[in-house]
């Protein structure tokens, strides 16, 4: 692991613990007042919960936010289910958004050569590399869906290659949700670190990933 990734990490790790600090000192913002305003839908929270998660992609809205408000809401179990089935509803969303009107999309960033090299390998072989791009984020998550669209990538795959990759990080964000809920201090220490390692891991195999797409010949060039 490099220093600028290590260095990365511990950023995350004081930027989750200030964000904590903050709240409990100063905002107070309680997590059962999110989850309450969620669950006062009734038996149409999941489905509720699933259609904003579907259209976020639309309307650009965090996705992060979305994650731990379902932690909050539904737990770390249900929370992951109903989250990876919105997350890629609105992953499908973006894919045929781009299979409709095509380079418009992605107009601005197509010049991007890291962007053109993924789109060229996504050609070659659509599941794989949707799958590591999951699993270890170097684009936007909806980014990458809109360029597998415009690789002709089958939507079969992409499905696929998304739920899976998307697991790990939607579990972490889930079980810190949930954890904040209840008065728990070992169970929300546990859920930090947790949700660091998932976040960090990424960071740690991410030199690996690039040289396999040949990022590092092209980093190298400039």
């Amino acid at each position: 692991m490099t220093k600028k990734n290590w260095i990365k990490g511990v950023l995350l790790a004081i930027l989750v613990g200030s964000l904590i600090f903050i709240n409990h000192n100063y905002l107070n913002i309680r997590p059962e007042g999110i989850r309450e305003w969620i669950l006062s839908f009734g038996i149409l929270a999941p489905v509720i919960y699933i259609v904003l998660y579907t259209i976020r992609p639309l309307i650009l809205f965090p996705a992060s936010i979305l994650s731990l408000a379902a932690g909050l809401a539904f737990g770390a179990l249900w929370g992951t289910v109903y989250t990876i089935i919105g997350a890629t509803l609105g992953a499908v969303v973006a894919f045929l958004v781009a299979k409709k009107f095509g380079k418009n999309i992605t107009k601005n960033k197509a010049s991007n050569v890291r962007v053109k090299k993924v789109q060229s390998q996504m050609e070659v072989n659509g599941f794989f590399y949707v799958l590591l791009l999951r699993l270890i984020p170097l684009f936007n998550f909806d980014l990458i869906s809109y360029l597998a669209g415009l690789s002709k990538v089958k939507l079969s795959h992409f499905v696929l290659a998304t739920v899976i990759g998307i697991i790990p990080g939607t579990f972490a964000y889930n079980f810190l949700g949930s954890s904040f809920v209840g008065d728990n201090k070992l169970i929300i220490i546990f859920a930090v670190v947790v949700f660091i390692l998932i976040s960090v891991l990424p960071l740690i195999l991410s030199k690996k990933v690039r040289s396999k797409l040949g990022f590092a010949k092209t980093e190298e060039k400039r």
